[in-house]
Parts: C-alpha cells; sequence; structure tokens
C-alpha cells in the first residue's frame, strides 16, 4: 500500500533523511526504530507532508503523494498521530473527534467504533481534552486520526509518557487495526518490547538513513535491540 523510495530531507543545510527507502503493507505493523535524533519523525512529517520532503517518491495505492498538502494527503487515506498528541485542550471529547472528520462530508457521524476502541472516550465525551489523563489524551488523538477511516496509519511514539495499563490497551488496538486486513500501520517506537510485540515487519534508522530492515519475527536474532540501544 505504501511504497517510498529516495526521500531526503533537509533542516537548513543540515540533511535528515538520507534516501530513506520503506514499504508498509495493507494488514500489517511496520516499526521504524533508532536512538533519539536519527530522523524518525521527519520521516513521518515527510510522509504526511507536514515537512514537505526535497526529493524522493511516496505512493499510496498506486497514488504519488509528492507535492501533496497535508489535508490531500488525509483525503487519499492517510491518518497521523503526531508526537506529543496535539489534541485540542480546550475542545470537548466529542468536538476533538468531529475535528479528524473534517475531510468529510459535513454533517457525517463520528463513527461508534471509536468509542468500542477505545471505551474511555464514550464515558468522556463531553470533557474537555486538556483535562484528560496523558493516556487518554493519546487514545483521543489515535481517535481522532482513525474517524475518516485512513487506510494508512502513521503513530509517532504513542507510548511516549504513558502509564503501562494503556500502552497494552493502545498495543491492543493497533494489533486489532491490522488484523482486519483494510489499513496499513507504520509505528514509530522507542519502546522496543512494545514494538517487537507488534511488528511484522521492522526498520531501523541511522543518522537519517535505514541502517537494517527485516521481518519483526526476526527483530531478536537480527540483534535490533543492540542496534536501538543508546
Amino acid at each position: 500500500m505504501l511504497h517510498v523510495e529516495g526521500l531526503n530531507q533537509y533542516y537548513g543545510g543540515s540533511h535528515i533523511l538520507r534516501d530513506v527507502a520503506l514499504q508498509a503493507r495493507v494488514g500489517e505493523v511496520t516499526v521504524v526504530l533508532g536512538r533519539n535524533g536519527v530522523g524518525k519523525t521527519t520521516l513521518l512529517k515527510s510522509l504526511m507532508g507536514v515537512v514537505p520532503a526535497r526529493t524522493g517518491t511516496i505512493r499510496l495505492d498506486d497514488v504519488d503523494l509528492a507535492g501533496k498538502a497535508p489535508y490531500e494527503r488525509v483525503r487519499r487515506g492517510v491518518g497521523y498521530v503526531p508526537q506529543g498528541r496535539e489534541i485540542f485542550g480546550r475542545l470537548t471529547v466529542m468536538d476533538n473527534l468531529r475535528m479528524g472528520l473534517a475531510s468529510m462530508p459535513a454533517g457525517s457521524d463520528v463513527p461508534a467504533e471509536l468509542f468500542e476502541l477505545f471505551p474511555v472516550l464514550a464515558q468522556m465525551k463531553h470533557r474537555r481534552g486538556g483535562d484528560l489523563s496523558g493516556g487518554q489524551q493519546q487514545q483521543l488523538a489515535i481517535a481522532r486520526a482513525l474517524a475518516p477511516g485512513p487506510r494508512l496509519l502513521l503513530l509517532d511514539e504513542p507510548t511516549e509518557g504513558i502509564q503501562p495499563s494503556v500502552i497494552k490497551d493502545i498495543g491492543r488496538v493497533i494489533r486489532q487495526l491490522a488484523d482486519r486486513q483494510t489499513m496499513a500501520i507504520v509505528l514509530v517506537e522507542q519502546y522496543y518490547d512494545f514494538a517487537a510485540d507488534l511488528a511484522d515487519a521492522y526498520v531501523v534508522m541511522e543518522r537519517g538513513a535505514v541502517l537494517a530492515r527485516g521481518a519483526g519475527a526476526a527483530m531478536a536474532s537480527d540483534g535490533v535491540r543492540a542496534l536501538v540501544s543508546v
């Protein structure tokens, strides 16, 4: 579903992404790992169009997304959960979810299945996003990205600052979404064990380039933990 080739990105004179190639297949979780500062977040921002790539191709279902604005990528089926969640703190949970429907026809309803995936949100529909705990905000951010029914879901470190019980819930939802065979998932993650439990495929980055890649089941034998340890 997602096919990336020759992706390069610069911040000023710094070469951040170096000829990155990546594939993510429907029904699979592709995990992107690496130490801090290797370009993982920039990669997702480039895929989403938040940071326009300097060179390279980004194809989703044989449609080239290069040069398209973020809202156009959303309409093409890309969902994005940024690092730090970036929910609207003054808006209610329901209004945050409605914001996720901005690319849909006017009057579209918030999908009921979002509350099945994240029951805590059903209990807090009318609370402001800023009043939720960190874990609840992360679930809200994921639900907001899922609201329009993406075919590609990009997740940037969803376990950051989250309590263990919620990490388990988020992992369960990610696996459930992949198993439906309706979307591809790209997960940037620092928490190795969480990534290894979910990965169908993995990519390790170093200094903006792909250092290693392989099947998720081979992460231990491939020595991936040592590659990403500080």
